[in-house]
């Protein structure tokens, strides 16, 4: 095992420690239960930057840092943020739709769990991993050339293949439909939380997603 191996698991461990503490968790809870936006951008960038890092592992056999890790960083926080809003919305929408008889199965908490989730995650969940990918490559551009980046040249660079092959037809109803229906069936004040662990698991996927098929590049 490598030191870089060690120092991930460490920051891992510091944060279950946190949570399974009474007191540390409670804190934490009331802080991001009392400001939710801050408590999702924290929570995303923290946890879905450690997935990427774990991401490059897998890929390159080694830890590297990217250029640009603190506005990738920050990129991940506001998702984080968007994530934050979206659970209520379409959880909360779900169940008035089945209360409305737009969906079935009203009362029923896995169907509102399900549905909620199936709907997130193929409707916000694509523009989210569209955003993401167009984040990274904005980056990436700014670091390779001074040079104006226009939105044009970002779209010829972006894996359109592998973006809607891999990350829409398969992991978005294979892996993030289930995903999310277990994570709404979870009290509210703590999906947020969970989901940005789940984060990892995208770090993984899209190591995985790399692995398959190289990105292009211009």
């Amino acid at each position: 095992m490598k030191k870089g191996d060690l120092l991930w698991g460490a920051a891992l461990l510091a944060w279950i420690v946190m949570l399974a503490v009474p007191t540390s968790r409670q804190s934490f809870m009331a802080v991001t239960g009392a400001h939710p936006y801050m408590g999702g951008f924290i929570k995303f960038m923290i946890l879905a930057t450690m997935g990427d890092l774990l991401g490059t592992r897998l890929v390159k056999g080694k830890y590297v840092i990217p250029e640009g890790v603190v506005y990738r960083a920050i990129g991940w926080g506001v998702i984080g943020m968007m994530v934050t809003l979206m659970f209520t919305l379409f959880m909360d929408g779900a169940g008035a739709a089945q209360s409305k008889g737009l969906l079935p199965f009203a009362g029923s908490r896995i169907a509102q769990a399900f549905f909620g989730s199936a709907v997130m995650n193929l409707t916000f969940g694509p523009m989210m991993m569209v955003f993401h990918k167009f984040m990274d490559l904005f980056i990436d551009a700014k670091y390779e050339s001074k040079r104006k980046i226009t939105l044009s040249s970002l779209v010829d660079r972006l894996d359109w293949h592998t973006l809607v092959q891999f990350s829409w037809a398969k992991t978005c109803t294979m892996f993030w439909i289930p995903a999310h229906t277990v994570v709404f069936m979870l009290p509210s004040e703590i999906r947020v939380l969970v989901s940005a662990f789940l984060s990892i698991a995208l770090g993984l996927l899209l190591a995985f997603a790399k692995k398959e098929k190289p990105a292009k590049s211009s």
